[in-house]
């Protein structure tokens, strides 16, 4: 199906499915394109994971994900940079150009963002020449501002460009998820400038349904299920000049207790209705 060319399943959506039946349901169901996690990939084998979505004739569209670079500890800043360094190694197996990176969030003890962010730039620094060298785009991924203090201290398009402009383009950009930026009325603008670098590396879609869930990780919104416009932000990507893959990727409780293979098909047609057609 021509409108489903640009889709691609994030693994996430759908972890009650193995690997093989991941790849077999997108064989069935027409989509060509998947974002994989390191967890299963790992647990797979990242060798034995491409194979498998060789075979299936499938492309990675990224792999997610890496990052958490925000440590003061010298023990704990080795380890993961140690730690990226095998997510870029596993992305090149796998053929996928970009690894995503949510950056971390607060050391224990410490309430300085500033700081926190120049360690994330330091790592990139590090980081980068060596993604380069596997063929692998470091993709900053800026998180919503109620996951600052433990997972992102990125919390805008803005920060994470600040951050990905200190380095080449085609080293370090961003990842644009709606589910992190709709609320930000400067983020069309910023994704506009990330689009003139071409610093768009990925983009993602995830609604915005309330009440969250307690513990607010797992409340991303099928499409079409709450207060975002996809077609709005498709078309804000398109029109700084981002023409590659959409990947859906939802972190959800009630998605996870359905069978996945029906969660997939109405990804997809949720993807039609709410991207492509705009309904």
């Amino acid at each position: 199906m021509t409108e489903l060319a640009r889709f691609s399943i994030n693994q996430m959506t759908v972890k009650q499915l193995s690997l093989p039946e991941l790849a077999d349901a997108c064989v069935q169901s027409g989509v060509g394109q998947v974002g994989l996690w390191r967890e299963p990939v790992q647990e797979y084998g990242p060798e034995r994971t491409a194979k498998l979505i060789r075979d299936a004739g499938l492309t990675v569209t990224t792999l997610c994900r890496g990052g958490f670079l925000t440590a003061i500890d010298p023990d704990e800043r080795a380890a993961a940079l140690a730690d990226n360094r095998r997510a870029v190694d596993e992305a090149a197996t796998l053929g996928t150009d970009t690894l995503v990176l949510v950056s971390g969030g607060l050391p224990a003890g410490s309430k300085d963002l500033r700081a926190a962010r120049e360690r994330i730039a330091d790592a990139l620094a590090e980081l980068a020449p060596y993604a380069e060298d596997h063929g692998v785009r470091l993709a900053i991924e800026p998180l919503h501002p109620m996951y600052a203090s433990d997972r992102c201290v990125v919390s805008t398009l803005a920060q994470a460009l600040d951050l990905a402009e200190r380095f080449p383009a085609h080293q370090v950009g961003v990842t644009v998820d709606t589910y992190h930026v709709w609320w930000d009325d400067q983020a069309p603008a910023q994704i506009a400038r990330a689009g003139a670098s071409g610093r768009i590396h990925t983009f993602q879609l995830a609604d915005w349904t309330t009440p969250l869930p307690e513990g607010v990780l797992n409340g991303r919104g099928q499409l079409g299920d709450g207060a975002i416009d996809m077609r709005e932000w498709k078309d804000h990507v398109e029109a700084a000049g981002y023409t590659g893959p959409i990947e859906v990727e939802l972190f959800n409780e009630g998605l996870w207790a359905r069978e996945g293979r029906a969660v997939l098909t109405e990804t997809a047609e949720r993807f039609v209705e709410h991207v492509i057609r705009g309904t």
